[in-house]
């Protein structure tokens, strides 16, 4: 990434072909995703009907193929559009054109990649039930939306915020605690998240020396985002459209405001809250005083703000701070996406050829280390933002990935939050090529279904393959020369 970069005129144009390979290509996501996704145990739409075979065996390969043909098109897509906005052919009436009709299928189509959704319904009924979530799983309603949840989280606590916890209690009521009606409902209110992100992108980038068009299709139309906080419905998408908005209103000059929106988007999850000693900086640099006493006032008003805010919303909606202790049920998913997991796991293997020992210790003390390092980056990335402005938002950036690789537990939209907040930056060719690279890799990593790719190193490689032809791409339009008119 580079700074500096002066603001191109948006010149126009909608490039319809490729915007309509896009919506070709969620359209096949969507209808392979009815019987390859993270579906329903028993479907009250196709159970019992002709449709059902679709969910087992030859059907079942079926719907995969084509899903897996419309991951391929929308990929195409996306580098397509991305070649055009790099080149400044479109603009970003292109891109935003191009987010809203690849959107809209996928707020219809079957849980995509994850069965998230299902527990975001369930704790939501938990609570409209009188229980409390922050005390225990889904597994104690013994309902549709609880006979959906993934084994792994029917016994844990929600890690959510009391903002989203409010929500899904809204949704559930709203549907009747219907499951289908529920996963449709809580993607338009999830999508709120895009709304706001595709408003405050252009800001933001117009404050960082980035291109409005660039940052809405890296962080916006880019298919890891759509196909995985669309439809896989993570709350993630609400989190960081709160957090884009409250750094653009930060950098406008509203501080207060920002801050108070960051602390909402904490309240959906705490990952959020990374942001929030970047923004005290730009406030304080645009106070009165020496340095001290511009940090005193803008930390002080910083942390009133967070705690009217905080509190205001934990009161209103009759939960407890439960969610905070609860964060550490992430740590029971164990994948090499995480740093500290990945050594402790290698280490326990190599050691495990000498003698047989359990993998506990070697992920506890990993784990504890890459905290360390994670605190240690963090600090020295506020320490080398102390001028405030747009590269307090840049170090900010940095920390979100820092803490997407070094937390306990990565999940491949983690990956979400910093290309957030570096979306607004001017990016180099190179830069753009890396990030078409990651993004692809990111997607496709996990199956429809929601487990776990990261361990089938025969897909591995073939989805590499897949993510370096887009990132070379990005750059040439016919890199492996199949057509005459490249020549």
């Amino acid at each position: 990434m580079r700074s500096g970069a002066t603001q191109v005129p948006d010149p126009g144009g909608i490039p319809v072909r490729t915007i309509l390979l896009g919506v070709a290509g969620v359209m096949l996501v969507a209808l392979g995703g009815t019987g390859a996704g993270a579906t329903l145990k028993r479907d009250p739409l196709l159970a019992d009907t002709t449709l059902s075979w679709i969910r087992y065996g030859h059907g079942q390969d079926l719907a995969t193929a084509v899903l897996y043909l419309g991951l391929g098109l929308v990929i195409w897509s996306w580098i397509r559009l991305g070649r055009m906005v790099r080149n400044g052919h479109v603009g970003s009436s292109a891109v935003l054109t191009a987010i809203v009709v690849w959107t809209l299928p996928l707020l219809f189509a079957p849980p995509l990649f994850s069965k998230d959704i299902y527990s975001y319904l369930a704790q939501g009924q938990i609570a409209l039930n009188g229980l409390d979530p922050y005390k225990v799983g889904p597994a104690v309603l013994q309902s549709p939306l609880s006979d959906n949840v993934s084994w792994v989280w029917q016994n844990t606590p929600a890690p959510y915020g009391p903002v989203f916890l409010v929500l899904a209690m809204s949704v559930v009521w709203a549907t009747h605690a219907s499951v289908i009606g529920g996963v449709v409902l809580m993607r338009f209110v999830l999508a709120i998240g895009l709304a706001l992100l595709c408003w405050a992108l252009p800001g933001l980038a117009r404050h960082l020396g980035g291109r409005p068009a660039v940052a809405l299709w890296l962080a916006a139309a880019n298919p890891l985002m759509l196909v995985h906080l669309i439809g896989g419905a993570h709350n993630d998408l609400l989190m960081v459209g709160l957090m884009a908005a409250g750094c653009l209103f930060v950098l406008d000059g509203r501080h207060v405001l920002g801050i108070a929106v960051v602390t909402l988007a904490f309240a959906v999850k705490a990952t959020a809250v990374v942001a929030l000693p970047f923004l005290v900086l730009v406030w304080a640099r645009r106070l009165a005083g020496s340095r001290t006493v511009q940090l005193v006032k803008a930390i002080a008003g910083g942390l009133a703000t967070f705690l009217v805010v905080f509190t205001a919303t934990t009161l209103l909606s009759g939960l407890d701070l439960g969610w905070i202790p609860a964060l550490s049920s992430s740590s029971t998913i164990v994948n090499w996406l995480s740093l500290p997991s990945a050594v402790g796991d290698f280490a326990h293997t190599v050691v495990n050829l000498v003698v047989r020992v359990e993998p506990g210790v070697f992920l506890t003390v990993a784990r504890g280390l890459g905290s360390l390092l994670l605190l240690f980056i963090a600090w020295r990335q506020w320490r080398a933002a102390a001028d405030g402005g747009p590269e307090a938002i840049r170090r900010a950036a940095i920390t979100s990935l820092a803490v997407a690789l070094l937390s306990p537990a990565t999940l491949p939209w983690y990956f979400s939050w910093a290309l957030v907040l570096a979306a607004g930056l001017a990016w180099s060719t190179k830069g753009l090529q890396a990030a078409a690279f990651f993004s692809t890799f990111l997607l496709l990593v996990t199956f429809p279904d929601g487990d776990t790719a990261l361990y089938s190193w025969g897909y591995l490689a073939l989805i590499a393959a897949v993510s370096a032809l887009a990132c070379v791409s990005l750059v040439k339009p016919d890199p492996l020369k199949l057509s005459s008119r490249y020549p």
